[in-house]
């Protein structure tokens, strides 16, 4: 049976969460092996576990204590005397940005530098936890201000070419910061969360190195751009490397010259997201969004751009991993809710049409929604997917009544 993006053809469900080894960058087996290096931190079976679920067991495992001691060094060796900017946060007022940036500030002395790639559609709640955010903090806030017609372009485009909504606020978002790192010559990036905690294989939260070489690139040459190379989009589509260069890493040159060092806060501090949401509501009154998020159960999770609730809708179609899968798997490794509880969840929201903001996302965007939905179906998995009389299905859930179950 054919199988998309290089997904493991058999679809196996972590024993832990209610995750599935179709989400990209894992393991086909959840059998991979750090374990010679990892062994004492695992208290788990070999097998059948995925890699966000073990580095939550590792978390157990960690002396914390060595871990501050580490952090201290890392900042008394950076922190400025003189009022100076030593450190980036970026965020956008969400509950990270706001934990990662108070606790730099008024917990460790820190001089941060607050910095937004702004959304492609802000929600009204999600630009007044912004507002607060700065306000409340009393922090000073680089905003970029996006270029309309490239962003929706290359949004629209990436839809078109990838299914992935979230493309361009993710390489923005990403590559924002060490290009502000550069130009300010400030020396230090902070990000919140450890990626290893969802599950990218790229991280580790047993190493602490710095992440350099996943912002920066030798050249642009084989770079491609919602699904598009960087010559093509030049020439086909009207647009300079100008235009181009806000969503590209830096040059690895630029980020070695200036000796930008990119950190994860949550490999030096256990890292819980509800209480980094306690938190921001304390700080700066944080507020949720005033109805359940479409696609799960939460209200207070990547709230702040509209089209955040198509991106996981998306996710769902070319994994079968949707946005209560994602929070219930998280919950799970914090013991939040129990594996049954998240099973069920899952069974109730998981891949709900995120209908609130669909029409003004697709015509702000140009795209007929009927455009879209034949995307959806073209992007499908057929391994993922059957085909029924009454429309797609799952053929496997962690439910276990999907179609081939």
């Amino acid at each position: 049976m054919k199988t998309l993006y290089n997904l493991p053809k058999k679809i196996i469900f972590c024993k832990k969460c209610v995750t599935s080894n179709q989400r990209p960058n894992s393991y086909p087996e959840f059998n991979h092996t750090r374990e010679r290096s990892n062994a004492k931190y695992l208290n788990i079976d070999k097998y059948g576990v995925c890699d966000a679920c073990r580095v939550s067991e590792i978390k157990k495992k960690i002396d914390w204590k060595k871990r501050h001691k580490e952090f201290v060094r890392l900042l008394d060796k950076h922190r400025s005397n003189n009022k100076r900017y030593d450190c980036i946060v970026p965020g956008s007022g969400g509950k990270d940005s706001v934990y990662a940036s108070y606790i730099l500030k008024y917990e460790y002395g820190m001089n941060p530098l607050t910095i937004t790639w702004p959304p492609i559609l802000y929600t009204g709640y999600g630009y007044h936890n912004f507002l607060n955010w700065i306000k409340f903090g009393k922090f000073k806030n680089i905003s970029f201000k996006h270029n309309k017609r490239v962003m929706k372009l290359l949004t629209k485009l990436s839809i078109e070419n990838l299914l992935h909504p979230f493309q361009t606020f993710v390489l923005g978002q990403k590559n924002f910061a060490p290009a502000i790192a550069k130009k300010f010559n400030i020396p230090l990036i902070f990000y919140g969360e450890n990626e290893a905690e969802y599950g990218n294989p790229k991280k580790d939260i047993l190493v602490s190195k710095r992440e350099q070489n996943f912002f920066s690139v030798k050249n642009y040459d084989k770079i491609f751009l919602s699904g598009i190379s960087i010559n093509s989009l030049k020439e086909q589509h009207d647009l300079s490397i100008n235009d181009l260069r806000p969503f590209l890493p830096i040059l690895d040159n630029d980020i070695r010259d200036k000796k930008i060092e990119v950190h994860y806060l949550g490999y030096y501090l256990k890292w819980i997201p509800q209480e980094a949401y306690y938190y921001a509501v304390e700080k700066t009154n944080f507020k949720p969004r005033p109805f359940r998020t479409e696609g799960t159960y939460s209200k207070y999770n990547s709230i702040d751009d509209k089209i955040d609730d198509l991106h996981y809708y998306t996710t769902y179609i070319k994994y079968g991993i949707g946005r209560t899968t994602h929070d219930a798997s998280q919950e799970i490794r914090n013991n939040h809710i129990t594996r049954d509880e998240g099973k069920n969840l899952v069974k109730k929201f998981d891949g709900e049409f995120p209908k609130k903001y669909f029409n003004e996302v697709l015509d702000y965007l140009k795209i007929k929604p009927t455009k879209f939905i034949k995307l959806c179906d073209q992007f499908r998995s057929p391994h993922i997917w059957k085909k029924t009389k009454k429309g797609f299905v799952l053929r496997h859930t962690i439910n276990k009544d999907g179609a081939d179950d």
